[in-house]
This record gives C-alpha cells, sequence and structure tokens, in this order.
C-alpha cells in the first residue's frame, strides 16, 4: 500500500513538475508577443522557478523543504502588491506588508533552528 501511494505521489509531483514547465514557457511566449517585460512577469517566473526547485527538492529527498514554500509565498505575496490597482484599499497594503514580514520571520527562525548558538539537536530537526 505504501508503494502504491509513493507512486501516486511521484506521478502527482511529475505532473505539477511538467505543468510549471509549461506554464514558464507560455509566460515566455506571452512576453514575446507582447514585446513587453514587467516586474509582475518576472515575479512570476520566480515561482515557477521556486517551484521547479521545490519539485526537484522533493525529488531527491521524497520531503518537501519548509523553506520552498514560504519563498514562494513571499514572492506571490509581492507580486500581489505589485498587481493591485491604485484604487485598492490602502488597509490591503499593510495587510500584505505584514503577511510578508511574518513569512520572512518564519523563514529567519527556521534557518536559525539549526544554528550552533541555539543547541538544538540537529536529528530531531529534519524538516529542513
Amino acid at each position: 500500500m505504501n508503494a502504491a501511494i509513493r507512486n501516486i505521489q511521484l506521478v502527482a509531483v511529475v505532473i505539477v513538475l511538467i505543468s510549471t514547465i509549461l506554464a514558464f514557457f507560455l509566460e515566455i511566449l506571452k512576453m514575446y508577443d507582447t514585446q513587453t517585460v514587467t516586474l509582475a512577469d518576472l515575479l512570476l517566473m520566480f515561482i515557477y522557478i521556486e517551484v521547479i526547485g521545490l519539485v526537484r527538492s522533493y525529488w531527491e529527498s521524497r520531503a518537501v523543504r519548509v523553506i520552498y514554500p514560504l519563498v514562494i509565498a513571499i514572492t506571490a505575496l509581492s507580486r500581489y502588491i505589485i498587481l493591485q490597482d491604485k484604487e485598492s484599499d490602502p488597509a490591503n497594503l499593510i495587510y500584505l506588508a505584514s503577511a510578508i514580514l511574518i513569512v520572512s520571520l518564519a523563514t529567519v527562525v527556521i534557518r536559525f533552528r539549526r544554528s550552533k548558538y541555539l543547541k538544538i539537536d540537529k536529528d530531531k530537526s529534519n524538516d529542513l
């Protein structure tokens, strides 16, 4: 049963990888057609690159590293801020900036968790 579930997971990861690569090239094609490259386009491409890195990391270790989704979240929130129109509520900008700050702090905490100064057992923290 575990082997079947593992195979389903691997097939799903391959589907995610193929879909991400396809979306990446479609984004390049769209930029070529419009002859413009915006910051939102570049951030979207960074999101695709991070998803590909997440898939690679999962394929190699069979575990999702926590840092990748956090970096993807920061990039997605940044992209969302850039795409906001000028008529939107200014409070939304503060909420989104706060969300970026919280996710960034979570990333720092996860990074420092393995620091020798915190004296945390490295065998117990294996999700990084």
